[in-house]
């Protein structure tokens, strides 16, 4: 099991292991040399500009490089959520059965990881008390409940993004769409040979309903009866309980905004999404003021685990954090000298609302400023990565 400390040393400290040779050998195992930096990238503690120059910097990297290639994948989700917007949330296109044979609920056995998969409810254990699933093990956890037990991706996808550290909206759900076949060529399928080749023995599930060939899982993904349970040498576990998922942060370490922290004062906002080190030039008299926005999780909820790790993350910039609306922010900051923030998708709904609302009263902004991207922007929409990869390239 792996644990993530919320702090900048120990994002930095995750790169500099990074064995460049052995991820692109090994990154497919479970026990292989991944980087464990997603819930690092997905925070904002470092971006993948810093990543790629970090690793550079010791061993030269060209776009050819797997570790360079799997960077690509989560830019271009972000390029197809900045395009598609809100229609992430939607299939693409049709996918092996149309939207409404799919169920819109979790199977509970799932949930308390007892369907007698070993392979199944591993994942979910390890997601439950680490936040953390390699890659594989996702795609084994979509591919069994899309396409075995017939339940709607989206139903997936939105349970996961809550209980993982690294939830991030366009990674998670488009590949979580990626799987089901509704965000691309074809969906995705796996048995207990491919579990036994990249997963360590107690994952292993010989004698279950994925001990099967891939035409006769091609059959079942086909067709709209769900596969239930598993039968052979595995009894289901008791199981577990899913811990709870909550739109607001859980305690009183969140008060409402207070305007007297920032009258007269220059203000920088640090949300959930901008953990990493404060942009330079900033006043030497600026407030840093942590600040998460109700618009931003009224339908993001997220587990204690996450909660706790962004909370730390936020209090090594700051001691102070408001919890509220961006109409709550927006009053509490009307009386500061200037108000600036890194922008990010997950938090530019409610962020835009706060500099609309601040705007009203005239108030002056500091240019918000992104950091500097790794990957040059493509501007038309490329419904495949493939058709992105070849337009683009590392940004000078």
């Amino acid at each position: 099991m792996h644990s993530f400390e919320p702090t900048l040393q120990a994002a930095h400290a995750r790169v500099a292991a990074i064995n460049t040779e052995a991820y692109a050998r090994t990154r497919n195992a479970l026990g292989g040399a991944v980087t464990y930096l997603s819930p690092y990238l997905t925070h904002g503690f470092l971006s993948l500009r810093d990543v790629y120059e970090q690793l550079h910097a010791r061993h030269p990297l060209d776009a050819k490089h797997k570790l360079v290639f799997e960077l690509g994948w989560r830019a271009y989700w972000r390029h197809v959520w900045a395009h598609l917007g809100d229609g992430i949330y939607q299939s693409i296109h049709q996918g092996l059965l149309p939207d409404d044979a799919y169920q819109p609920e979790m199977p509970t056995d799932v949930l308390e990881a007892r369907t007698g998969v070993p392979a199944i409810d591993m994942a979910v254990r390890a997601l439950y008390e680490t936040g953390y699933v390699h890659n594989h093990a996702r795609m084994w956890l979509a591919s069994y409940l899309v396409h075995l037990r017939k339940v709607h991706w989206h139903t997936g996808a939105q349970w996961m993004l809550g209980h993982l550290l690294d939830g991030d909206i366009a990674s998670n759900h488009l590949s979580w769409q990626w799987v089901a076949g509704t965000g691309s060529s074809k969906p995705y399928l796996f048995n207990a040979d491919n579990v036994a080749k990249y997963a360590p023995a107690p994952w292993h599930s010989p004698g279950t309903v994925i001990d099967t060939s891939y035409e006769a899982l091609d059959q079942i993904a086909r067709h709209a009866a769900p596969v239930h349970s598993s039968v052979g040498q595995h009894t289901a576990e008791s199981g577990i309980q899913q811990p709870t998922l909550t739109s607001t942060p859980p305690g009183s370490g969140w008060p409402a905004p207070d305007p007297s922290v920032a009258v007269g004062r220059h203000v920088w906002l640090v949300h959930p999404w901008s953990l990493g080190a404060l942009p330079q030039g900033l006043p030497s008299d600026v407030v840093v003021i942590g600040v998460g926005f109700v618009e931003s999780h009224s339908r993001m909820p997220w587990s204690e685990h996450r909660w706790h790790f962004v909370e730390a993350g936020l209090r090594t910039q700051t001691s102070q954090l408001w919890w509220g609306t961006a109409q709550q922010v927006a009053q509490a900051l009307k009386d500061s000298k200037s108000v600036g923030w890194q922008p990010e998708p997950h938090a530019d709904a409610a962020l835009q609302s706060l500099q609309r609302l601040l705007s009203q009263h005239g108030h002056p902004l500091v240019q918000p400023q992104s950091p500097a991207p790794l990957f040059e922007a493509v501007a038309p929409y490329c419904p495949s990565f493939s058709q992105w990869w070849r337009q683009t390239r590392i940004a000078a």
